[in-house]
């Protein structure tokens, strides 16, 4: 309760939290089909209409509602992208740990690996692994997750050199607590801080390149409802119907800017040296 406090008197947070809830709430209402139309309904008597009383956001192509697609989609993008930076989340951390913890060899080819990782761009990295394996939902999972694990694991592994050396953690070794233990209780414990500002912050990049790679082709799949296929669909009707382009676009800049801002205030709040600093 203290944490939520503290976001909501932060100014970004704030506007970044109100933002995220609105977007889990809509998620919410996707995933369990309060839509007001069928996301894949057509109406060819219905297409290319301007947003109205009756279509908030207008209609498709083929008629379908935008507003219950954008819906969906943004349940879609929040699966995936939550997804993701769950299973890099957890492989970075412990890859991260293993190596400070450990050393030697094991750290040197952990990051040797992570290094090469780090080296392409993030989407050339995941667009190889999606043309390897194909393309579909768990493939975008798997090439995000992927992606970014070596973030996970520098913020991860250069906090937890510096703290296998502490004071608390020799004092755990002479008391007989087991190596699990102090990995867990000691050294993971101590990085909640910067662990949870990165996960926000990775939130808003899987986002970001779940659209890229739906609008390639390469990640959801149609008739599924994804914000970045929807950008893809209209960009021949630009011109002739520019709400099809707009709210997408929108829906995808709103939501990285909330879990951006949300992650800014989280840093603030979270690092003791910005505390002081503020006081």
């Amino acid at each position: 309760m203290q944490l939520l406090r503290s976001i909501f008197s932060h100014p970004s947070g704030r506007i970044g939290g109100v933002i995220i809830v609105v977007y889990l709430i809509v998620a919410v209402m996707g995933y369990v089909g309060l839509t007001p139309y069928d996301p894949l309904l057509q109406n060819r008597l219905a297409r290319l209409q301007a947003p109205s009383s009756a279509y908030w956001m207008g209609t498709d192509l083929f008629g379908r509602d935008v507003m219950s697609r954008l819906m969906t989609g943004i349940t879609q993008s929040f699966v995936v992208g939550f997804a993701a930076v769950a299973i890099a989340a957890f492989a970075g951390t412990v890859l991260g740990l293993t190596a400070a913890w450990f050393g030697r060899w094991w750290d040197g080819s952990v990051m040797r690996l992570m290094d090469v990782l780090l080296a392409f761009p993030a989407i050339l990295l995941a667009l190889l692994i999606i043309t390897v394996v194909g393309p579909g939902v768990g493939t975008s999972i798997a090439a995000i997750a992927i992606v970014y694990t070596p973030i996970f694991t520098r913020v991860v592994r250069g906090p937890a050199l510096s703290l296998r050396s502490r004071d608390f953690v020799d004092a755990a070794r002479t008391f007989g607590s087991s190596r699990f233990y102090i990995l867990t209780r000691h050294l993971l414990l101590n990085l909640v801080a910067p662990l949870t500002v990165q996960i926000t912050l990775a939130l808003a990049w899987s986002l970001l390149t779940e659209a890229g790679l739906s609008f390639l082709g390469l990640g959801t799949q149609p008739p599924a409802s994804s914000l970045g296929l929807m950008l893809a669909d209209a960009r021949n009707l630009m011109e002739s119907a520019p709400w099809l382009l707009i709210f997408p676009a929108l829906a995808i800049m709103i939501g990285i800017l909330g879990f951006n801002l949300l992650g800014d205030a989280l840093r603030d709040i979270l690092d003791p040296k910005s505390r002081r600093t503020a006081s």
